[in-house]
């Protein structure tokens, strides 16, 4: 079987401008990457902003397994078929990250058939944007350092700076780090800290910003440090915005390529959905939506977190209303989660399957909350046997999901054609009643606590001192009415990732909690989440090479 590099590699792919005309875009509203990258110029939106919306669907998933779940790949095969039966469709996709690239994971561009492409690009540079971002967050941090330097006027205390450096690479020995050593004119010495580029306060202020001028009030925002009196100190204080937003002016626009079977691929921002919010950029999806039918987008990890963020934050804040959600679970994960090893996945263990299939039904009531139609759907392997999938398949409709097969992996737009027939139909005779799922004006603890019990199942939650004080700090400086986002493992419905199936009998423990005014939600750490990965023993950089006419093997 070909690796998805090489079927990617072997892709015929068509200009951008032929993709680009299946919507209606012309060629004037195109800024050229080459033959088959482009970003959709500054004032594009304008001219389709009366255009009436399609349909949104959301693809999530069950909690992430070594088994393997494949969200990314369904949400193309999705696409591509519903393409196939004369929709016009497109997918929103987030860009991936070179930390996992180089490290655990692999890429993020689908998988088999379904893949988006060009696919080396998009996992590795692409059109520059997690650059200007990376660089936007470190002008800042330099600006900051160089105001302490020079007289600091706003009387910063360099013991209370809450903004950090950043690099798109999984790289722990920069958690934690010591700047200003040697002489006086080389700067203040202070501890300080390295996050990876997609938990960069501007990535998600980038995913969620409307247009230029949103961009730039939310960057002002951004709260970089407090005074010697316990006041925020901002971006905007700092005169950093204006430069920022310079960086910032490209990265803003939305990129479009294409799937291997030349449907339309909106691919844009990539924040973190176990750190930050996981969702691909507002103005990607709210375009999308105005030139397509149906417009399949998805949101990182399980539906515990990515789906949780994409309703109580993306849509929120934005305003989008999603029409139905699809939710992806393999018969190889439920079984992990029913506890089988995973060197025996591929046989047949209906029993194991009936105790690991909890974790899909705590999804599916999840997602009932927020009153979006769902759809469940199996990404099929070769091993799964009929018993299997008529066990799953009856406990699906029992709880008044559609279900369908997938295999858009081997087939893709053709092995997707199941789904995308239930998924129109659910569309077509099932309303989505969408709600967040909390009150912006309840407090802070409460927002927390109610995703803490109604989405993980926990019994009630317990703050460690550091987040206790930093709560009373927030609410203190006005911040109380923002949604929160949580960063939890993606593994286990709870804080603890070895907790697989569904967990009871548990509390999420709260370590600390910080804002990020110019987003416009409070970050809340579970557990030992970290902002800054770090490389596995044997990291996949280990097997990636280039030969010498440039083509990339083993990225995937």
């Amino acid at each position: 079987m070909k690796t998805d590099i090489q079927i990617a590699q072997e892709a015929e792919l068509v200009h951008i401008k032929e993709v680009a005309a299946q919507l209606d875009i012309q060629e004037d509203d195109l800024e050229l990457y080459g033959k088959y990258k482009a970003k959709l110029s500054s004032g594009f939106m304008d001219k389709i902003k009366d255009n009436e919306d399609g349909k949104l669907v959301l693809v999530t998933a069950i909690n992430p397994t070594p088994a393997g779940e494949g969200k990314t790949t369904t949400s193309v095969g999705l696409g591509q078929a519903l393409g196939k039966l004369g929709k016009k469709s497109a997918i929103a996709l987030r860009e991936p990250s070179l930390g996992p690239c180089f490290g655990i994971k692999g890429g993020a561009a689908g998988g088999g058939y379904a893949q988006v492409v060009p696919m080396e690009d998009l996992n590795l540079h692409f059109t520059g944007d997690f650059h200007a971002i990376t660089s936007a967050n470190n002008l800042l941090a330099a600006m900051l350092d160089n105001h302490i330097q020079q007289g600091n006027a706003l009387g910063i205390d360099p013991r209370q700076v809450t903004w950090k450096r950043c690099v798109d690479m999984n790289d722990r020995a920069l958690r934690n780090i010591v700047i200003g050593l040697g002489r006086k004119v080389d700067g203040v010495v202070r501890e300080d800290h390295f996050i990876i580029t997609v938990a960069s306060e501007i990535m998600a202020i980038l995913c969620l910003a409307n247009d230029m001028e949103d961009l730039k009030e939310r960057l002002g925002k951004i709260v970089v440090a407090y005074n010697y009196e316990g006041k925020p100190v901002t971006a905007a204080e700092l005169k950093a915005v204006g430069a920022m937003a310079a960086l910032l002016k490209d990265a803003l626009k939305p990129n479009l390529i294409q799937t291997l079977e030349h449907t339309p691929a909106f691919v844009h921002g990539g924040p973190f959905a176990n750190i930050a919010h996981g969702c691909n950029s507002v103005q990607a999806t709210k375009m999308a939506l105005k030139l397509c039918d149906i417009v399949v987008t998805e949101a990182g990890f399980g539906a515990d977190l990515g789906a949780e963020k994409f309703f109580d934050i993306k849509c929120r804040k934005s305003g989008l209303k999603p029409d139905a959600v699809v939710l992806v679970a393999t018969v190889r994960a439920l079984k992990y989660n029913g506890g089988v090893a995973k060197e025996d996945l591929g046989k047949e263990n209906v029993e194991a399957l009936s105790k690991g299939i909890v974790n899909l039904e705590k999804h599916i009531e999840n997602l009932k909350k927020f009153g979006v139609p769902i759809v469940v759907t199996l990404n099929q392997f070769v091993s799964d046997t009929e018993a299997e999938l008529n066990f799953i398949k009856h406990f699906c409709e029992e709880r008044d999901c559609e279900f369908a097969l997938s295999q858009v992996w081997e087939k893709g737009g053709e092995g997707g054609m199941e789904l995308a027939k239930a998924v129109l139909k659910t569309l077509e005779t099932k309303e989505s009643n969408f709600a967040p799922l909390y009150d912006l004006d309840d407090t802070i603890e409460n927002k927390i606590r109610t995703i803490a019990t109604e989405i993980y199942g926990a019994d009630d939650i317990k703050f460690a001192p550091a987040a206790k004080k930093s709560l009373a700090l927030i609410e203190g400086q006005g911040f109380g009415n923002l949604p929160v986002c949580m960063a939890k493992n993606q593994y286990s419905l709870s804080d603890d990732a070895t907790k697989l199936g569904r967990p009871t009998g548990f509390d999420v423990t709260i370590s600390d909690m910080y804002v990020n005014a110019g987003a416009g939600f409070v970050v809340v750490l579970t557990g030992d989440i970290m902002t800054m990965p770090g490389l596995p023993k044997k990291p996949a950089a280990e097997g990636i090479d280039v030969d010498e006419n440039g083509m990339i093997t083993g990225l995937f």
